[in-house]
């Protein structure tokens, strides 16, 4: 084994692969929305017709969770010192 010392960044730690991954992760999203024009779903409701109903769906939810998460974080949170009393 070597003795080498771990100093190079992450991956994720240069900033023209984050770009390179947020390129990628916007055409893959844009894909699966045009998907949901092509591919035949079984529909109970009615409102699931609507063009990209499940994309709508999924970030409205995303976004109700982030404000959920952020209100219960006034109540939930410890102090920094809590561990060191």
């Amino acid at each position: 084994m070597s003795d080498k010392h771990h100093s190079d960044d992450g991956w994720f730690d240069k900033p023209e692969n984050v770009k390179k991954m947020l390129k990628v992760f916007y055409v893959v999203c844009a894909l699966l929305v045009l998907v949901d024009f092509i591919v035949h779903r079984h529909i109970y409701h009615d409102w699931e017709s609507i063009p990209a109903f499940y994309a709508i769906y999924g970030f409205i939810g995303c976004v109700v969770l982030v404000l959920i998460a952020t209100e219960m974080r006034k109540f939930l949170m410890r102090g920094e010192d809590y561990y060191d009393e």
